[in-house]
């Protein structure tokens, strides 16, 4: 910059400063706006994990219905009951039930009052009779689920205010919760599974449920994202969708 004692005037390397700074400056409101744009349009890539069971034989049909509503999503699925890191895995959105793991992540209700319920299938109860009450499950094959190295083997009922808190046991386990629906289905034993993934069973007569007196573990599901900086449309649009879907499941 030259300076006089009336004037101040830019040199060369000044009006060729200001200007690029003013180039600079015009890109990052274009790439705020393109930023802005982008977060309000149902469009691009959505990476999901979802479960096994839920995933395979309700959530993927209801994905085909989504991206034919919004042909500019493109989804990449990974199908396990393993809870994946958000913050390492190369993973948008989780569908899970139960409470997060990590409290620092955003959960999203999709289905927060769905419970688990006891099942088997007609076959099953033909051979081996009709538990009167939880207490009589000792007496039963059941299916176990494992999620890593923890066997979720003790079942638990609520009925009036009462708890009842059951060990049980059986000849098969597994940490996919739809082979688990399958062994019961096919009349192997007694499975305790969320009302979600066995609502089509019941309703076609495949599974029935058992004790209906007593009330099951509540089985949330949530959408869960690492920050709440991902909530974009695109994240708000299936929300809703996936919580249409499950309202028009349980009603039908």
């Amino acid at each position: 910059m030259l300076r006089s004692t009336r004037s101040l005037r830019l040199t060369a390397e000044g009006e060729l400063l200001l200007n690029r700074g003013r180039q600079a400056l015009e890109l990052l409101d274009e790439a705020h706006e393109a930023i802005a744009s982008g977060r309000s349009t149902i469009r691009g890539p959505l990476q999901l994990s979802l479960p096994s069971d839920l995933g395979r034989n309700c959530v993927l049909a209801w994905l085909d219905a989504f991206t034919q509503r919004h042909p500019k999503v493109q989804l990449r699925i990974q199908l396990s009951d393993r809870v994946s890191d958000l913050y390492r895995h190369p993973i948008d959105l989780a569908l899970r039930y139960g409470a997060p793991p990590d409290s620092s992540l955003v959960a999203l209700p999709i289905a927060p009052t769905n419970r688990r319920m006891l099942c088997a299938a007609p076959a099953y109860l033909q051979r081996h009779g009709e538990p009167a009450n939880p207490a009589e499950l000792a007496a039963h094959n059941c299916l176990c689920f494992a999620l890593g190295d923890q066997m979720h083997d003790r079942w638990r009922f609520w009925r009036n205010g009462q708890e009842s808190s059951i060990a049980v046991s059986g000849d098969r386990s597994a940490d996919d919760g739809d082979a688990v629906r399958r062994w019961a289905v096919a009349g192997h034993g007694i499975a305790y599974k969320s009302e979600l993934d066995i609502r089509p069973d019941l309703d076609a007569g495949r599974l029935v449920e058992l004790c209906t007196d007593w009330v099951g573990e509540l089985a949330p599901l949530n959408l869960m994202c690492a920050d709440r900086r991902q909530l974009s449309a695109s994240v708000q649009a299936l929300r809703a969708f996936l919580q249409d879907c499950i309202q028009g499941s349980s009603s039908a």
